[in-house]
């Protein structure tokens, strides 16, 4: 039994007791009953039952109850005793007789109810004797009467003969109290993380701003994620056209509360619109947008149980999700405009609602409330909620009774979607600005906007260079360090020369950044040094750095904490940043997938430096999948570029060498240099771990030549140790003096202690044999160097291989011991493997020590082992625990191999048995 259906996403809970049923239905016999809204996925937790039972060979009577046979007695039970006629002749007379009255197969006098429940348990049970028997009953609260109590006895009365009942009941119906004493459990709405993956099983590719939306209104339904996905068109799904107040949909469920709305009276149907529209319960509104008496106008609503009033906040709440949806639908236009001038009066001392319920009730165009709409725009912004945003823009250009004004509005939404990651948003939005005004000349946004489409499609970094540089140059005032077009235009420059990895194409940024009069802004030109040029960091910018980061503990925009972040990447000072990134985290999907990735990018980024590999994978996995669908590489290649690190450095070569060479598929075309640097590192790491210094060398000086810190390539500070390393063993002893030569001049260790670190080690390879070991004790040394485990434990290997060869080696074995413990806590396989060859080359046992930590663990998962052991035993696949867990398939079948000795078993069948004793 798996969880591949959406409505089974998210419920393991569930799923083991039924699992359990079948188990005791195959041994005694169980009952259990689940109750819940509609929509929560009922069904198919029957059907998954009723196929894990018939794979176990048990027979699966089933049934449900059907609404227009709940008042004929015994309507439910003739309907699963069906399959069991021909054994009816096989019970007791009287038995035989009253339950042939009772099903209507034989005239007679009415029988006894206590009769047809023996009857028919002893049906049932005959039916047992030959095999276990399933009962599976949906839609309980249907069932007439006599047939519910029939069955529960039946249910009450099941163990020892081999007979399971499994029902399933809507709570919104009365009826489900005539269920009696039956085992019940009760069926929930999904947990967030469930929610979102049944989204992206059944509607993969919607923009965030909708998506969340989405799951907003669901609230948790399977069944109303699906139908107010399915109800969204094209243009509502890519965030080019602005969605309704209310979701509307026309499914199953609208069929359901359709009958019982249109029963209302008509004042009580209106006050359900406005409440609806309102999405607000709180009675100060209901009673300036409905009138008095509102809570006599609702009172029909609320006996029908379409609605409730909350005890705490005396607040209106509709019981269903989907309840809404079809209150609006059911509505006329005219009804619907009504009701929103209505709350647009009672939302007067709220601005932003008021204009959003003013531009519903609106009819063509009217350029107050376009403007209105605008002034909702750009309060979004400065809360930094670009999906708002922009579909205030776009509703603000739809009311636009001018061309011009249209276009406007339209071309400022297609530069912020653009640079919110939505760049198929993005370019609908600039067409329609130009088709909406085809006279209009096109500004900086219109030609930031272009650079981004460029970069997506079928263009590249030198022709988007060629665009933005121009359209700078021939702004109206391009020395104007207050104009936001220019200076937004320079940051999409800025981003540009970052792809481009050619220090030729920043001397037209850093010409722009000159003209700015009366100084261009200290954050820009910040991020302009430190991310675009690292290795010339000067000692004021980065304590300006460290400020900024400082002040980050206050800051809530995001885009303005994505800057600050971005500008720490390559400087060493991501670690800073952690509280302010996961922060961002919270507010991302209403700020755009560019800036979710940002965080996403920069946390991944942060716990691979710091030896965190498993929450780096699940950061990384997760950042490509919301990339997926939201333009170019450079929202995906950053992820990418990290899990090809981590795949790497884990041993991983195959895995490594697929994610550079898409990396690599996506830059060379678009001669996106600065991505193809990155392509580079993770090669370098797998040739540094297969020992082949050949490929490593020449990995390492694609990124940056032997002898020099290559301007404007921010890896080349990464990969300085490794350089000097693939030059040290390819005997090229000039160029790696050279580089380290290259390293001290430009005093990388005084940018942070990892690069201390970095540069120790890289000096130590090239010194001479006296002066080697106090270069390495002196990297080693460095403050805080535990926080790179991995870069410290590469240094300990290589001074321990100099103690080695000095025959230093109760030294020697200390140190590589140490990195030996480092490279397997971590999971660095190729590392340990060469630690450990050094240790027994120098007299040491390396497999004592892993017999000493396997031995301290052996009977402890580890609580993601403890989490992927459950999910396996669940019956997932690795694929499937993968997508759960966000780590990749490799992963997860890595930690398998580890849980099974831990567990004493050899295959995943024995894990339910296992973990159960543990």
């Amino acid at each position: 039994m798996t969880d591949t259906e959406p409505e089974l996403f998210g419920r393991d809970t569930e799923l083991a007791p039924v699992r359990a049923l079948i188990e005791d239905t195959t041994g005694g016999g169980a009952s259990l009953v689940f109750y819940g809204d509609a929509g929560l996925g009922k069904s198919a937790l029957l059907d998954a039952a009723e196929r894990a039972a018939a794979a176990r060979g048990i027979r699966v009577l089933r049934s449900a109850g059907i609404e227009f046979e709940a008042d004929i007695s015994y309507a439910g039970l003739n309907q699963i005793l069906l399959p069991l006629r021909e054994d009816i002749s096989g019970l007791a007379p009287a038995l035989r007789e009253g339950l042939g009255v009772a099903l209507g197969l034989a005239a007679g006098p009415r029988p006894d109810r206590l009769l047809v429940c023996n009857a028919t348990l002893a049906l049932m049970s005959l039916a047992a004797a030959r095999g276990p028997v399933l009962a599976v009953v949906d839609d309980m609260q249907w069932l007439d009467r006599v047939s519910a109590q029939v069955l529960a006895f039946v249910a009450r009365s099941s163990v020892g003969r081999r007979l399971g009942f499994l029902g399933a009941a809507r709570t919104e119906d009365p009826r489900f109290l005539q269920l009696g004493d039956l085992l019940t459990q009760e069926l929930r709405t999904l947990s967030d993380d469930a929610a979102g993956t049944v989204i992206d099983s059944v509607a993969s590719g919607l923009v965030p701003s909708v998506r969340a939306r989405v799951l907003q209104e669901a609230r948790g339904n399977p069944l109303a994620i699906r139908e107010l996905a399915a109800s969204l068109d094209a243009k509502q799904r890519s965030g080019t056209a602005p969605l309704p107040p209310v979701l509307r949909t026309t499914g199953r469920l609208n069929e359901l509360f359709e009958v019982r709305i249109r029963s209302l009276p008509a004042r009580t149907r209106r006050a359900l619109l406005i409440a609806a529209l309102a999405n607000s319960g709180y009675p100060g509104v209901l009673r300036v947008a409905i009138g008095e008496p509102f809570v006599t106008d609702l009172a029909p609503a609320e006996e029908e149980r379409l609605v409730t009033w909350s005890a705490t906040d005396s607040r209106l709440a509709f019981r269903h999700p989907l309840m809404r949806s079809t209150v609006v639908e059911l509505a006329t236009g005219a009804d619907r405009r009504a009701a929103h001038r209505a709350l647009a009066e009672a939302f007067r001392t709220e601005p932003d609602r008021r204009a959003w319920h003013l531009a519903d009730a609106t009819v063509g165009t009217d350029e107050h409330v376009a403007a209105l709409m605008e002034d909702v725009a750009r309060g979004a912004s400065r809360q930094g909620d670009s999906a708002a945003l922009v579909n205030a823009l776009i509703r603000a250009a739809a009311l636009s009774p001018h061309s011009a004004e249209r276009s406007r509005r339209l071309a400022e939404a297609a530069y912020l979607g653009a640079h919110a990651g939505e760049l198929a948003t993005a370019g609908e939005l600039l067409t329609a600005a130009r088709d909406a005004d085809p006279v209009r000349h096109s500004s900086l946004r219109d030609a930031s906007t272009a650079a981004y489409l460029l970069m997506a499609g079928d263009g590249d970094v030198d022709a988007a260079h060629r665009l933005l540089s121009a359209s700078i140059a021939a702004c109206a005032d391009p020395r104007d360090s207050a104009d936001p077009e220019l200076l937004e235009a320079l940051h999409t420059l800025f981003i540009v020369c970052l792809l481009s990895g050619r220090a030729e194409l920043w001397a037209a940024l850093h010409e722009g950044l000159g003209r700015l009069q009366p100084t261009p802004p200290e954050d820009l030109a910040l991020r302009v040094r430190l991310f675009g040029d690292p290795a010339r960091a000067t000692a004021a910018d980065l304590r300006k750095l460290d400020a900024a980061i400082a002040e980050l503990s206050a800051e809530t925009d995001p885009v303005t904490i994505s800057r600050v972040t971005i500008t720490a990447t390559f400087v060493g000072r991501l670690a800073d940043c952690r509280e302010p990134l996961w922060r961002m985290i919270r507010q991302a999907q209403s700020a755009g997938v560019a800036i979710e990735a940002n965080a996403l990018r920069d946390l991944a980024l942060g716990s691979y430096m710091s030896g965190q590999w498993e929450e780096a994978e699940r950061l990384a996995i997760h950042g490509l999948r919301r990339a997926d669908g939201h333009g170019p590489g450079v929202i995906a290649g950053q992820f990418q570029w990290i899990l090809g690190l981590l795949a790497a450095v884990r041993g991983d070569h195959e895995g490594s060498r697929a994610y550079s060479d898409r990396l690599m598929r996506w830059s060379s075309p678009r001669r996106a240099f600065g991505f193809m640097h990155f392509a580079h590192q993770p090669r370098l790491l797998s040739a540094i771990a297969d020992g082949d210094w050949e490929q490593a060398y020449d990995h390492a000086t694609a990124i940056s030549p032997a002898g020099e810190l290559a301007s404007h390539v921010g890896a080349a500070l990464w990969v300085c140790m490794d350089l000097v390393e693939a030059a040290v063993r390819t005997d090229r002893l000039e160029e790696a003096r050279a580089h380290v030569a290259a390293i001290q001049r430009a005093d990388i260790a005084a940018i942070s202690p990892h690069f201390a670190l970095l540069a120790g080690g890289a000096a130590a390879m090239v010194a001479d044999q006296d002066s080697a070991s106090a270069r390495y004790e002196q990297a080693l040394a460095v403050p805080d160097a535990d926080r790179w485990p991995f870069d410290r434990a590469r240094v300990q290997v290589a001074y321990g291989e100099h103690l080695r060869r000095m025959r230093a080696l109760v030294l020697s074995r200390a140190q590589l011991s140490a990195a030996l413990e480092t490279f397997q806590w971590l999971g660095a396989k190729s590392w340990a493997d060469r630690a450990a060859r050094e240790l027994r080359a120098a007299g040491g046992t390396p497999t004592a020590q892993a017999r000493r930590k396997d031995a301290a663990e052996q009977d402890v998962l580890t609580p993601q082992e403890q989490q992927i052991a459950q999910l396996a035993a669940s019956g997932l696949t690795n694929k499937q625990i993968a997508e759960r867990l966000f780590l990749s398939h490799r992963t997860v079948g890595n930690h398998l191999h580890r849980i099974f000795p831990k567990l004493g078993i050899t295959s995943r069948a024995g894990l339910r048995d296992a973990l159960h004793d543990v």
